[in-house]
C-alpha cells in the first residue's frame, strides 16, 4: 500500500477565530461537505483564544459523535472554551511551541445589577463550569495541583505539559502532505 492509498479519505483543514455562533455555522457547513465527500479522517488545525461556552460545548458534542475521525492540532494557542472544542478530537497533537490555557467561566455584572440578577449570573457560570469540568475530567489527567490552579486562575500548559496530562496524544506539527489541499473552515 503506497502513501496515497493510506491517505484515502483524509482531508486537512484550518479553523481559527472566536468560538461563537459563526464558528458553529462554519463547522456545520464544513462537516456537511466532509460527509458528502466521504471523508473518514479530518485533520484540523485550531487557532482560538476561546469564546462562548455553549458554542464550544455544542461543537464538542457534535464533532465527538460524528462518523468522522477528527485529528486536532494546536500550532499556536488553544485557550479557554477552544480547549473543549480541541478535546473533541479522537487524536490530538500540538506543536512543540504551542500553548493551552484553561480557566473557569467569568462574566461582568451589569452596572447597578440587583441581587436577583447577580444570582442568575452566578448560577449560569457555575453550570458552565460543571459542564466544562466534566469534559475535561473525561479526557485529561490533571494533578490535584493543576485543579487547584484551575479553580482560582488561568492554567497554562506547554505542549509537553499537555502531553503529560493526556490533553494531547503526541507533540507533533500539523503537516499536510505535499499536493494535498488545505481548506479553511
Amino acid at each position: 500500500m503506497d502513501e496515497q492509498d493510506k491517505l484515502q479519505g483524509h482531508a486537512w483543514f484550518t479553523l481559527s477565530g472566536d468560538v461563537n455562533s459563526d464558528m458553529v455555522h462554519r463547522v456545520f457547513d464544513a462537516v456537511a461537505d466532509m460527509t458528502e465527500d466521504m471523508i473518514t479522517d479530518a485533520h484540523i488545525l485550531i487557532q482560538s483564544n476561546g469564546g462562548y461556552v455553549s458554542d464550544g460545548i455544542c461543537l464538542y458534542n457534535y464533532l465527538s459523535k460524528l462518523p468522522v475521525r477528527f485529528h486536532m492540532y494546536n500550532a499556536g494557542a488553544v485557550a479557554s472554551i477552544a480547549v473543549i472544542l480541541f478535546l473533541s478530537g479522537q487524536k490530538r497533537y500540538a506543536s512543540s511551541t504551542a500553548r493551552f490555557m484553561v480557566h473557569r467561566s467569568h462574566a461582568s455584572a451589569p452596572s447597578g445589577a440587583r441581587p436577583e440578577a447577580l444570582r442568575i449570573i452566578v448560577e449560569g457560570l457555575q453550570a458552565d463550569d460543571a459542564r466544562t469540568e466534566e469534559i475535561l475530567r473525561n479526557h485529561v489527567e490533571f494533578s490535584e495541583e493543576h485543579w487547584q490552579v484551575h479553580a482560582y486562575s488561568d492554567l497554562h500548559l506547554t505542549a509537553a505539559q499537555a502531553a503529560a496530562v493526556k490533553m494531547v496524544h503526541k507533540v507533533a506539527d500539523f503537516m499536510p502532505p505535499k499536493g494535498r489541499r488545505v481548506t479553511n473552515i
